[in-house]
């Protein structure tokens, strides 16, 4: 099979992400963010065991060693984010996170010796213009900026991971140990202070943002990532902030301005060439899973 049912699935992925804002704004108005991140990965997780029954027994040593390396990454890379969210601005948030989209080819190129082609650079650009045009208003290094560029690395060195140990045949109980390594971490944080809950009128986004936007997208990336060069997934990924600004126009009314508009059609263009370019399974399989013996991967 080629690469491309991957790609459309993980399309669907950043349309479930970019669907998130404005609930998750709204939750965190009333709830702290590690209690509200670490209850929504433990829900999550919960999920993925309750409708994959075995799940538990089905875990060996390689996968819980992946699992469990691959969520203390996000963790961190989540942690970073918000703190630098506090000290900066978040259209310039927006755009510093995502050069997950130049980190990850560079990534590779280094750790991996693979040399994106043309094609994906020519993607990789379009993307990172296109979410500047959406995002910058402005330019200011301090702080919070660089704690974003740090969790951006870390969100390279994620889909890389995923990419080199992600196996389509356990993508359940890949994304379970994701899932509730980040559910125990946050929740172990913000336990000294007593964990909060969602209340009554919040359970129903509560469980979508659980359910949908973590258990499923993780589930279907850690899939679509067992099929993907992770240089295309990170283009792909990039479509997130473009789904927000269609949901936020379509639902809640806010304008979108030419330069959102710009920017929305060269991710979009970006996206254009990475699902109708031809691939095979995993984007280049043989490097792949040759990566996964010599870097002696969990996932091998």
């Amino acid at each position: 099979m080629t690469s491309r049912p991957a790609a459309l699935a993980l399309t669907g992925v950043t349309a479930v992400w970019g669907s998130t804002f404005s609930m998750s704004k709204d939750l965190l108005e009333r709830s702290g963010v590690l209690d509200y991140l670490g209850v929504r990965f433990l829900l999550a997780a919960a999920v993925l065991a309750l409708v994959r029954p075995g799940l538990l027994v089905r875990l060996d040593r390689h996968t819980v060693r992946a699992g469990a390396g691959l969520g203390v990454v996000y963790t961190v890379a989540q942690a970073l984010q918000f703190l630098g969210l506090k000290q900066t601005a978040p259209t310039v948030s927006a755009f510093v996170v995502a050069m997950y989209v130049v980190f990850t080819p560079l990534l590779a190129a280094v750790v991996l010796r693979r040399r994106p082609d043309r094609t994906s650079v020519l993607a990789t650009a379009l993307a990172t213009v296109g979410v500047a045009a959406m995002s910058l208003r402005g330019w200011a290094i301090g702080p919070g900026e660089l704690l974003t560029l740090v969790a951006a690395v870390l969100y390279a060195v994620h889909i890389l991971a995923v990419g080199a140990w992600a196996r389509a045949g356990a993508a359940f109980e890949l994304a379970f140990v994701q899932l509730l390594t980040m559910g125990v971490l946050f929740t172990v944080v913000a336990a000294p202070g007593g964990i909060d809950v969602p209340q009554g009128r919040d359970w129903p986004a509560f469980v979508y943002l659980s359910v949908g936007a973590a258990a499923v997208a993780l589930l279907v990336q850690t899939w679509a990532q067992a099929h993907l060069d992770p240089a295309r997934a990170a283009v792909l990924m990039v479509l997130e902030p473009v789904w927000a600004a269609l949901f936020a126009f379509a639902l809640w009314h806010e304008a979108l301005g030419l330069r959102t508009l710009a920017g929305a059609t060269l991710v979009l263009a970006a996206m254009v060439i990475v699902i109708t370019r031809p691939g095979t399974l995993t984007g280049s399989g043989a490097s792949m899973a040759e990566n996964r013996v010599s870097c002696g991967s969990p996932g091998a």
